[in-house]
């Protein structure tokens, strides 16, 4: 039906773009009339469930089972969270398993030398040679409390948008001061940390308190090539063959921690139409945002973004083709610039899809009259969706400005960043220690001096940043901004490359570090090109961070509002947008139309094999397998279960979320999305929305006949070590 549905506007489009005006003006109300007959679909919101209020009563009607509170709370603390992912307890002996790409960056840091473990992968074949991992730390949720009244009252005593945007955070913060020094009194040594959540964008506020594990260290990781087999072209697609696992254990004291929550692996098959549900932490979605807010992100936010990680990927692939031997330390941020700019493209043709806009203003014209319908609440959120617009088209005005005079982040240049903050602490250090920031007092100064020159620069890559960074500058300065046509000096972009690094003292820690311990003037009347056009870029740049704030700030309290009235409308029978925190999301393993044809619910290692000797002969690499894949042992059942789909509601951060069945048993890992899912940023539609997961018995059958990991097996098996 959605086939058919994009197909008919798809022929309207042609009669638009390949017809007169006249044409046009007669097709006009036919397209109009279509997108006006487009409705918002039951579950548009999505499926990620909170733990605070579980749908119960909808999992029994639809899946025929009540889960208990004692199913949930089982669920809850088998899943862990890692800094950037998902993940789960897999025994009582405190082993983890999420996904090889959550792992890389511990790959890297246990990496020693004359090794390369992203290429080769890594396997302790014993409890003494697990390799703990620098800084890696996951979270345990271990508890709930609603704390809505407290903070939406300090909301409410503001006066100005402002001011309540102002109390709400302070509140916020107050209230985790309080519980981490309430634990403290009583749980010195133990580590705890506790976050206030918003959901329904400020309709609900609960307090999270996780127990961090510290001691992380590193089981198993395939190679990357396995677990990342068809590469950039493969991901976001299905089917797929990836071995995309990977497993830690979680110790305390010295010694594997004891649990009685984890997901043992199940022992029985899944086939299409079974439920399952994944349990992980979903990052972040948008689809309780207004019709307006997704136009920006349209119009906007997206095609900035996508442009940046264009220009990212092409840098550093060439960077990485020019030197193939900084592939250790830069692959994994290619990796993820790639991942970045195929999810960004993808959600940026779903707000340009007008079937897909049609729903969300269904959805929203839907919400909105059950608003004005209703005297009290059209009284208290009648105007929102008005205002809201209106700081959509205020914030248009200064967003490309914004962004050029953003000196620090990802796609920006060490040289701009180190010149901003050297800039920052000349005004800083010029003024009384008691009216300086924080950062520029005490104990503190010390670090944040220690911090304006990085401890290694890549001199390639900072060139070819650089060269993006004026580019985009220039095109959003033209030629009315002095002193950027100043720092140019009639130059191309490209060429001004050469002189700004040819002349500034910046490349120079030394020189630099005179500078911060010398007199602030010295640094306010530098001569050199970069701290010079911060200097003079500095008021202007400030007055339109202080004018985008203050529109964001009144966009947020209006915003706290519309989570209200969501709430007020549909209580918890809609979830709230992703916040990377714990979810659970229901559905079926389910196959689904793409292509021209069907795509299985259940690939195998065939499938593997096939993709591999299909590019065997070409220029690609992204299909190429180990040596000990080539030469698989007798005992190895290639019609095992590689990879699956299901229908379950998952968006970036639920990578490493376990995928269980009605018994809370393990059948597969989350990794991936396909192309399909994308849009979801805005709205699920499960018609082809389809989460893409590790097979548990690919896992196993890896394991066992491929590593020879043989003790992870028998203790994922048994759920424990077994000696």
């Amino acid at each position: 039906m959605r086939f058919f549905k994009n197909l008919l506007l798809f022929s309207f489009v042609l009669i638009f773009v390949f017809s007169g005006c006249t044409t046009y003006q007669a097709t006009k109300p036919s397209y109009l009339a279509y997108l006006d007959t487009v409705k918002a679909g039951q579950f548009d919101t999505g499926k990620m469930w909170t733990f605070d209020y579980p749908p119960i009563d909808y999992f029994a009607k639809t899946y025929g089972f009540t889960p208990t509170s004692d199913w949930f709370e089982k669920a809850r603390l088998s899943a862990l969270r890692l800094p950037n992912c998902s993940a789960s307890f897999v025994s009582e002996d405190g082993l983890v398993m999420t996904n090889h790409h959550c792992a890389r960056g511990a790959l890297v840091a246990v990496n020693r030398e004359g090794e390369n473990l992203p290429e080769t992968g890594f396997y302790a074949k014993t409890l003494e040679e697990e390799r703990k991992v620098p800084n890696l730390y996951v979270d345990q949720l271990v508890l709930i409390e609603d704390v809505t009244e407290e903070v939406q009252k300090a909301f409410e005593v503001g006066k100005t948008d402002e001011e309540r945007v102002s109390n709400r955070d302070k509140k916020i913060r107050e209230i985790q001061e309080r519980y981490y020094k309430k634990f403290k009194e009583t749980n010195p040594k133990d580590s705890m940390v506790f976050s206030v959540v918003t959901f329904y964008n400020g309709g609900k506020y609960s307090l999270y308190g996780y127990k961090r594990y510290t001691d992380v260290r590193l089981v198993y990781a395939p190679e990357t090539i396995v677990a990342y087999f068809g590469g950039d072209p493969d991901n976001f697609t299905y089917p797929r063959y990836d071995l995309d696992v990977a497993f830690f254990r979680v110790y305390e004291d010295g010694k594997p921690v004891k649990t009685k929550y984890y997901f043992p692996f199940s022992k029985t098959e899944i086939k299409e139409g079974d439920p399952v549900f994944v349990i992980g932490n979903p990052g972040r979605t948008n689809r309780l945002l207004t019709v307006a807010q997704l136009e920006f992100f349209r119009d906007y936010s997206y095609p900035y973004t996508l442009s940046l990680l264009d220009n990212l990927v092409k840098i550093y692939s060439e960077f990485l083709a020019k030197y193939p031997e900084k592939k250790l330390k830069y692959q994994t941020r290619l990796f993820s610039f790639s991942n970045s700019q195929k999810a960004y493209t993808g959600r940026l043709a779903g707000l340009r899809d007008p079937y897909l806009m049609a729903r969300k203003r269904d959805f929203e014209a839907k919400f909105k009259n059950s608003v004005l319908g209703n005297p009290e609440l059209k009284a208290k959120y009648g105007n929102l969706w008005d205002e809201i617009a209106k700081y959509q088209v205020e914030k248009a005005k200064l967003f490309y400005e914004l962004q050029a005079y953003n000196f620090a982040g990802t796609g920006r240049s060490v040289y701009f960043r180190i010149a901003n903050d050297l800039v920052e602490y000349a005004e800083q250090m010029k003024l009384p220690e008691e009216k300086r920031a924080e950062n520029y007092k005490g104990e503190r100064l010390k670090a944040t001096k220690a911090r304006i020159y990085p401890s290694e620069i890549e001199p390639e890559l900072e060139k070819m940043t650089l060269a993006y960074q004026l580019s985009f500058m220039k095109s959003v300065f033209v030629d009315k901004n002095s002193a950027f046509n100043e720092l140019l000096r009639g130059r191309s972009p490209e060429e001004a490359v050469n002189y700004l690094l040819s002349t500034t003292i910046l490349t120079d820690k030394e020189k630099v570090m005179n500078l911060v311990e010398g007199d602030p003037n010295a640094i306010l009347n530098s001569n050199d090109p970069f701290i010079s056009f911060v200097v003079k870029t500095r008021a202007r740049a400030n007055e339109v961070r202080k004018k985008y704030n203050q529109i964001t700030a009144k966009e947020s309290a209006k915003l706290q509002l519309l989570g209200r009235a969501i709430f007020d409308v549909y209580g918890t029978s809609i979830p709230p947008d992703a916040t990377f925190t714990l979810r659970i999301a229901d559905g079926v393993v389910k196959s689904y139309e793409y292509n021209g044809t069907i795509a299985p619910p259940i690939t195998t290692f065939y499938g593997l094999f096939d993709r591999h000797y299909s590019f065997k002969d070409t220029e690609r690499r992204d299909w190429d397998l180990p040596e000990r894949w080539k030469n698989l042992p007798a005992t190895f059942d290639l019609s095992t279960p590689l990879n699956f789909v299901a229908t379950n509601d998952i968006i970036g951060g639920n990578s490493g979320s376990p995928v269980v069945n009605k018994d809370l048993e393990v059948v597969g890992l989350i990794f991936d999305g396909n192309i399909e899912s994308l849009p979801g940023d805005f709205i699920y539609v499960d018609e082809k929305n389809r989460a893409v997961a590790v097979h548990f018995k690919g896992i196993v059958e890896a394991l066992r006949h491929v590593y020879n990991a043989d003790r992870i097996v028998d203790e994922i098996e048994a759920g424990r070590i077994v000696k």
